[in-house]
């Protein structure tokens, strides 16, 4: 990330890129960053990655308009750190973007947002209990149609269903999380991704350079900021 903000600079007025993933949903999408490139925010860097989400959000979905909320622990005004607060007053006054206040954790899934904002601490721990938690329930779901003949035979009779969602939730077939903010696009792959992975975070890379995504979202900005 370093290397990439070294050779291809950042876009004026954006003190720090961030990462981007849309979160699974079989509905409307959620795009969540900070995801792990800046573990420590100010309130305005946490108000630039909201208007860089927007701008994103406007580029790939077409959607004018989307949503933004910050992740905090709670909705009420009087909750979260001294950041966050700023960032969400500084949010309200911008008629720019539409601000929609705080979500908690559970949120990001109910996909009660378009953007997510957090700073890469809370993304990057959000993100991996996220991957956890499916990892586990598909270890369970085989688990429970293994346990014998009967259980084998009704998982046989769901497997087109329970393909369709594996191939929804499974952290492999979504890796690949944009690094926005540059000039151009990066794309950065998880570190234990295999092949489905790296070939998902390829995919991702040639979409965003085919449809022009940085110098869309670099536009927008030019607007916002």
């Amino acid at each position: 990330m370093l290397l990439a903000r070294s050779i291809l600079k950042t876009h004026p007025g954006v003190d720090r890129p961030a990462i981007v993933k849309r979160i699974p949903s079989p509905k409307n999408r959620c795009y969540v960053l900070d995801l792990g490139a800046n573990v420590d925010c100010t309130a305005e860097h946490l108000y630039q990655f909201a208007l860089m989400g927007s701008a994103l959000v406007e580029a790939l979905e077409g959607k004018p308009e989307p949503r933004v909320a910050l992740l905090n622990v709670g909705e009420e005004e009087i909750k979260g750190n001294e950041q966050v607060r700023l960032a969400s007053r500084m949010l309200a006054e911008c008629e720019s973007v539409n601000y929609i206040g705080y979500v908690e954790g559970g949120d990001i899934f109910k996909t009660i947002a378009d953007v997510v904002v957090c700073d890469g601490f809370v993304g990057n721990v959000a993100l991996k209990a996220g991957e956890g938690v499916v990892e586990l329930m598909i270890g369970m779901v085989k688990s429970m149609f293994n346990r014998n003949w009967y259980s084998r035979l009704v998982g046989y009779a769901a497997l087109p269903m329970l393909r369709k969602l594996r191939d929804l939730v499974d952290p492999s077939r979504h890796n690949g999380a944009s690094l926005i903010g540059l000039q151009a696009t990066v794309i950065k792959s998880h570190g234990n991704a295999q092949e489905t992975g790296f070939l998902s975070a390829l995919e991702q890379a040639i979409f965003e350079a085919q449809k022009g995504v940085p110098e869309m979202i670099n536009s927008r900005l030019d607007e916002l900021i």
